[in-house]
């Protein structure tokens, strides 16, 4: 995967050092509109198949602390094996619909920072770790990848959440 068709990120993996920061904005292009929109059209569905704002707002969470785990995993293993989050099974097993978008917003920036935190501390040697990634295809990947396409999951889900407020829905603080 070298690049999204649906919202034209494209895996620039030659600058690892910037991945924090752009982590860092990214998750607050996530964050912002949970604070401002209505419950209601926070948590409203789409389509049955697409999830709301807040589903995507906490699958972004979740990623970050999924992704912040594999990184300390393959800074202390040799090769690790990514496994699976189950991110659909955990939209039901969490309830990401019923919580609280003022929680998600201020986990969602947690999670960024301590995302990123890990991503600053790790050495050059660090970047070419790797670890054995199940997405899109099983593939030995190195952690600027998982960078990469951690920052991607926040930018193309940052779409996917503002796409899915009503149009003009005004954001109010």
């Amino acid at each position: 995967m070298t690049s999204c068709e649906e919202c034209g990120f494209v895996y620039d993996l030659g600058t690892p050092e910037e991945f924090a920061g752009q982590v860092r904005a990214a998750a607050e292009a996530c964050a912002e509109p949970l604070l401002g929109a209505p419950g209601e059209a926070l948590r409203r569905r789409p389509a049955p198949e697409t999830w709301s704002p807040l589903e995507y707002a906490c699958h972004v969470r979740d990623v970050l602390l999924v992704q912040r785990e594999r990184v300390l995993a393959a800074r202390r293993t040799d090769t690790p094996v990514a496994e699976p989050m189950g991110r659909d099974e955990r939209v039901e097993h969490d309830a990401y619909a019923d919580q609280a978008p003022a929680d998600v917003s201020r986990q969602l920036r947690d999670a960024a920072a301590m995302f990123a935190h890990t991503l600053d501390r790790l050495t050059p040697g660090d970047w070419d770790r790797t670890l054995v990634y199940t997405y899109p295809e099983r593939a030995e990947r190195p952690l600027r990848w998982l960078a990469a396409h951690t920052l991607h999951e926040l930018r193309h889900h940052s779409q996917d959440i503002t796409r899915h407020l009503p149009a003009g829905e005004p954001l109010s603080r």
